[in-house]
């Protein structure tokens, strides 16, 4: 019989590539201090891809130890030009310097996912996209904002590629899984290796 996951994070996105691969979810959201917890990594040599694994185990074990038992999924993504960390736009004017800053360059997304139950880590994985923007005109980037709205604030890149976001892009290396924020495919091979779902 397959176990109920607890996905430490309000993604709905997560969540819903998670149901739809007929994995079943319960939804108990971290209480993590994220910026708290990258100040930590600050002059570690921390990569991007390390910033992420970190954020998903903090927020797995944070919520492993307040749901003893159960098989807990955390999951964080970073969003890196070069060395330079990108964080969720706080307003669209932030969200219009993302994309003028990300225009014509190709940027790194790191997915990572860790499953932990009572507060220790089990698996750890980070899966990593490449997209490359094609070069936007200013007018054409607050026109493309002004469309999509309040959404524009809901992920690190300010676009989301399965909807008008994806006319932003001229190449796209990576599954679309690891672009949404999840590195579904190891996830599910481990979560059958454990036995929490059908294999």
């Amino acid at each position: 019989m397959a176990e109920r996951i607890v996905l430490a994070s309000g993604s709905q996105f997560r969540k819903t590539m998670l149901e739809a691969a007929g994995v079943v979810v319960d939804v108990v959201p971290a209480d993590i201090d994220e910026r708290a917890v990258e100040q930590t990594l600050e002059g570690t040599g921390a990569s991007p891809e390390d910033v992420a694994q970190v954020l998903a185990e903090a927020k797995a074990l944070e919520v492993s130890e307040r749901q003893p038992g159960r098989l807990v999924l955390g999951c964080d993504q970073t969003l890196s030009l070069g060395d330079e960390l990108f964080h969720k736009p706080k307003d669209m004017e932030d969200a219009r310097r993302h994309l003028l800053k990300l225009s014509g360059r190709t940027h790194q997304l790191n997915s990572a996912a860790v499953l932990a139950r009572n507060g220790e880590a089990l698996w750890r994985d980070v899966g990593i996209a490449r997209l490359t923007m094609r070069k936007l005109e200013p007018a054409f980037i607050g026109r493309h904002l002004a469309r999509v709205g309040p959404m524009a604030l809901n992920s690190v890149g300010a676009y989301q590629i399965e909807g008008e976001g994806i006319q932003l892009f001229e190449k796209i290396e990576g599954d679309h899984f690891t672009i949404v924020g999840l590195p579904l495919l190891p996830l599910l091979k481990e979560l059958r290796e454990l036995g929490a779902i059908d294999g």
